[in-house]
């Protein structure tokens, strides 16, 4: 009866996902990201050949390393070409084979089947992952993610069968995750916390909730129990591994200037970040609503009240947390789980420009279902009618975030449904403002892109992408001479290419031809292989051509009369 059961739960998540996740079939590639890994990337459409592979374990494209999932990408274009619906069904994939294997582990590790479960359906249909899963750029978190599982797995075999081939498979699959993406490098911290529960690895404390538990064998200190010290020693390899990984990292992101100095976020600011993110993280986790491809950063700070608050309720937590550790060791686990695997995402390091992001939460927010399943559980054992209520409420709860799911995967059917609902869903959004404008100003929605353009820009006067494509739209509509002051303006701060193209353009509308022909040079000088910007150079030495042409015959005629 309870393989039978384990049988039906496979079917049911399975079932689940694909219903939940059923709009990626028509999902897009977006531009923002997917063009750089896929579209428009040459490596990855020359399939898996020598030179690729070289490159995708020596290249810091994009600021960073992953060679494995540059792999994956180039698996899929020798499979698939460029159809979007394969890329997205390979995540979906991926996303179910954690899915399985969260269940799998956790059955093992517990013993309770119905606990495991229902974490692992959190984790199946919670919306703040479909980030990860209908964003074909966030190949690296579902990829990742299976081999934090797998590498969780091997380690329960490893702690069954230790024998050196046992912990070298833990090693190998724990490096392929960490060329998958390089946020695994805090999993020996949490496997140290599955030490403690519920494989009870480190006393008491944290003995198994349940005699099918495979690690439910009766025994002494001497066989079950290790020392801290001993835990952290055996993990040694794993952490030397972590730290080489950092080390890259750090490199590359700083050389590619993806790593924000401090002098521009300041670490005041950054604490205040990460504080308030991770109040964040976890309400969108209970209340997933208002999701985002990008939350952006509050250039101007924070209110200083929101920090501190943030400061406050996290402090209660995390002493409720340990105050209760000998009786509900799940806590701690789950917490330490949540708070840990978010350290290299949180902002102390500050990459890129969001301050937070739902792909960050793939694998933390295990955690907080860790902290929910049981805790509930616990509470509903306590009432007469718990269970009943708990089955009830659950049931419940999953239904309710499988339609979130599914109403979130419709966002990201393509740039303008991503884009707008962006922009809907948070405020001072400049980098949206733009996107979004630049969908509609490429559909001939000239008036309405402006309008977000120029929001983008009184959010953020220096963000000249905005300005450029506002002078783009200017020139749309006839308006060279306000266009022109809008690529000078980008002009003196970025020395763009398309902006000396644009800047040409917009000359050749008012007829000056020397000033177009200049720009364009300017442009082909920066970028020799820009065949926009020396179509547009032909052109207007032509049309100078003309002119002048047209000025002599004219001339010719004045003379003769």
């Amino acid at each position: 009866m309870k393989k039978l059961h384990i049988y039906l739960i496979y079917s049911a998540l399975v079932l689940a996902i694909l219903v939940a996740f059923e709009l990626v079939a028509s999902c897009d590639f977006v531009s923002y990201d997917d063009f750089q890994y896929v579209c428009g990337n040459l490596q990855v459409q020359s399939g898996l050949t020598l030179d690729s592979v070289l490159w995708a374990f020596t290249t810091s494209y994009k600021s960073n390393w992953h060679p494995l999932t540059w792999l994956s990408y180039m698996l899929d274009f020798e499979l698939f070409g460029l159809s979007p619906f394969w890329y997205h069904f390979v995540n979906l994939l991926f996303h179910i084979a954690n899915t399985l294997l969260l269940f799998e582990i956790f059955r093992r590790m517990t013993g309770l089947l119905w606990h495991s479960a229902f974490v692992a359906a959190l984790f199946a249909l919670h919306p703040v992952h479909v980030e990860s899963v209908a964003w074909v750029a966030e190949r690296k978190d579902v990829l990742s993610g299976l081999f934090w599982m797998l590498t969780i797995a091997a380690y329960l075999w490893y702690i069954r069968r230790p024998s050196l081939i046992s912990y070298l498979l833990v090693l190998l699959v724990f490096c392929l995750g960490l060329m998958a993406k390089p946020m695994l490098v805090t999993l020996p911290f949490v496997l140290l916390l599955l030490d403690y529960w519920p494989l009870g690895r480190l006393g008491r404390a944290g003995q198994k909730q349940n005699e099918s538990s495979i690690y439910a064998e009766p025994a002494g200190p001497d066989k079950h129990t290790v020392s801290l010290s001993g835990l952290i020693l055996e993990k040694i390899p794993l952490f030397i591994l972590s730290a080489a990984v950092i080390v890259v990292t750090f490199a590359i992101q700083k050389g590619g200037k993806a790593m924000a100095p401090i002098s521009a976020f300041g670490l005041r600011f950054r604490l205040s970040n990460a504080l308030v993110s991770c109040v964040r993280y976890i309400g969108k986790t209970i209340y997933p609503t208002r999701l985002a491809v990008l939350y952006p950063l509050r250039l101007e700070g924070l209110p200083v009240w929101q920090p501190i608050v943030s400061f406050i309720l996290l402090a209660v937590i995390s002493v409720a947390v340990f105050y209760s550790v000998r009786k509900r060791p799940f806590f701690l686990t789950g917490w330490l789980w949540f708070l840990i695997t978010l350290v290299p995402v949180i902002g102390l390091v500050q990459v890129g420009i969001q301050a937070m992001a739902d792909r960050y939460t793939y694998l933390s927010s295990i955690g907080l279902f860790i902290m929910i399943t049981w805790g509930a559980a616990e509470g509903a054992n306590k009432w007469r009618h718990g269970t009943i209520a708990l089955k009830v409420s659950s049931l419940v709860v999953l239904v309710i975030l499988a339609i979130l799911t599914h109403k979130q995967v419709g966002y990201w059917q393509n740039d303008y449904t991503l884009y707008k609902r962006a922009v809907e869903a948070t405020d001072d959004n400049y980098i949206m403002h733009n996107n979004f404008g630049d969908v509609l100003l490429k559909t001939g929605r000239v008036d309405e892109a402006m309008t977000h353009f120029e929001e983008a820009l009184r959010i953020n006067p220096q963000h000249f992408e905005a300005r450029l494509n506002l002078g783009v739209a200017l020139s749309r509509l006839n308006c060279a001479e306000e266009a022109v002051e809008c690529f000078k303006e980008v002009l003196r701060f970025r020395q763009w290419p398309v902006a000396y193209n644009n800047l040409g353009r917009a000359y050749a509308l008012l007829g000056e031809y020397d000033l177009a022909i200049q720009n364009y040079k300017e442009a082909v000088r920066l970028k020799p292989d820009y065949p926009a910007a020396l179509k547009n150079l032909e052109e207007a030495q032509k049309d100078k051509n003309s002119e002048i042409k047209a000025k002599n015959e004219y001339q010719k005629k004045l003379i003769s009369r």
